[in-house]
């Protein structure tokens, strides 16, 4: 805990779903804290309604904007950059190609040039996505050596955020601990995003409506976003005194969380009273990937790292944290018990 006491961090993107509930949780663990983002991507959205503007430093700023960006940086002089930033949806990516290629590509080469021009980061963790990897239909679990891809401009665009990195790690930044952080189907309270599956459950559990599930049978990684935020936490640590660590890194749920998408419909039906689902195909629907997982073993193995919460457990926390939004509690309150008891588990 104490490595981020007074820690100057830096979050771009730290009003998005993941980036809000990183910001609190650096927040509490007493980093200075400074975000830097556009507007908010969904309202509601966990940036309101836990009041995490109140905690932290907010810039609002374009994250292609690499003149802006390095101004934040050289005032600032960040120590840790989490760059979160992003167009994050691929259904969405299909509408807005040329954008999220802009958001996805650019907005990362502007951080690390950025980082480049200030050299006062330590450690950079730049957040991907499980879909870089190149479809090859396998059953197994992508590593991080297997080749990148992605048939969609989500993917697509992720994939070759990766390649920024890499690029700008050998060419600009040796001696900088910078790496990437794959991982997918994040869930947890306060995502409002459309065309997400636990977002979508809970819209229709608190309005009363049905479920529609497109894709029943698809298997996907599902983990808690607290699970992936530590492992991010957790390298831009090791980062910080071992720059041999930059490269890409998984961080993917155990293999008993890989679940279709029609379990989790009824794990949430079962938690929320009143909620049910229906399956229904929608012939217009873009290509989406059958089956994904990926290996983390690289994290176990070097960082320590594993899931803390299973899917089970997520899941409750996640339908607990919406019902006492439904309810009128205080929502950061709520946010910040679910990070201690993450953190004691």
């Amino acid at each position: 805990m104490s490595f981020w006491d007074g820690r100057r961090v830096l979050v771009t993107g730290h009003n998005g779903f993941k980036g809000a509930w990183l910001a609190l949780w650096l927040a509490a663990r007493g980093a200075d804290v400074v975000g830097y983002s556009a507007a908010p991507p969904t309202t509601p959205g966990l940036f309101d309604l836990a009041r995490v503007g109140e905690l932290v430093e907010s810039v609002d700023g374009d994250v292609r904007d690499v003149d802006r960006l390095t101004a934040v940086f050289r005032e600032r002089q960040p120590e840790v950059v989490f760059h979160l930033a992003a167009q994050p949806l691929v259904r969405r990516s299909y509408e807005i190609p040329f954008e999220t290629f802009e958001a996805n590509v650019i907005g990362a080469a502007a951080v690390l040039e950025a980082v480049r021009r200030t050299a006062s980061a330590h450690s950079v963790v730049n957040v991907t996505s499980d879909k870089v990897y190149a479809d090859r239909g396998w059953t197994w679990a992508y590593r991080e050596r297997d080749r990148l891809g992605g048939n969609d401009p989500y993917s697509a665009s992720k994939a070759c955020s990766e390649l920024v990195t890499a690029a700008y790690r050998a060419s600009f930044l040796a001696g900088v601990g910078i790496a990437s952080a794959r991982a997918g189907n994040v869930f947890g309270g306060g995502d409002f995003a459309p065309d997400r599956l636990v977002p979508d459950a809970m819209r229709a559990a608190a309005g009363g409506t049905e479920l529609v599930v497109r894709n029943p049978s698809s298997l996907r990684p599902w983990q808690h976003v607290l699970n992936a935020l530590s492992g991010y936490l957790s390298l831009a640590e090791r980062l910080w005194d071992d720059d041999s660590l930059a490269g890409p890194w998984n961080f993917g749920p155990a293999a008993d969380d890989v679940r279709p998408v029609g379990w989790i419909a009824d794990c949430l039906s079962a938690l929320w009273d009143g909620l049910d689902w229906r399956a229904a195909a929608d012939p217009d629907a873009p290509h989406e990937t059958r089956t994904l997982a990926v290996d983390s073993a690289k994290a176990r193995s070097l960082l320590g790292w594993a899931p803390t919460w299973d899917l089970q457990t997520g899941l409750r926390h996640t339908v607990d944290w919406h019902r006492a939004l439904e309810d009128g509690d205080d929502m950061r309150e709520l946010t910040l018990a679910q990070i201690a008891a993450f953190e004691r588990a």
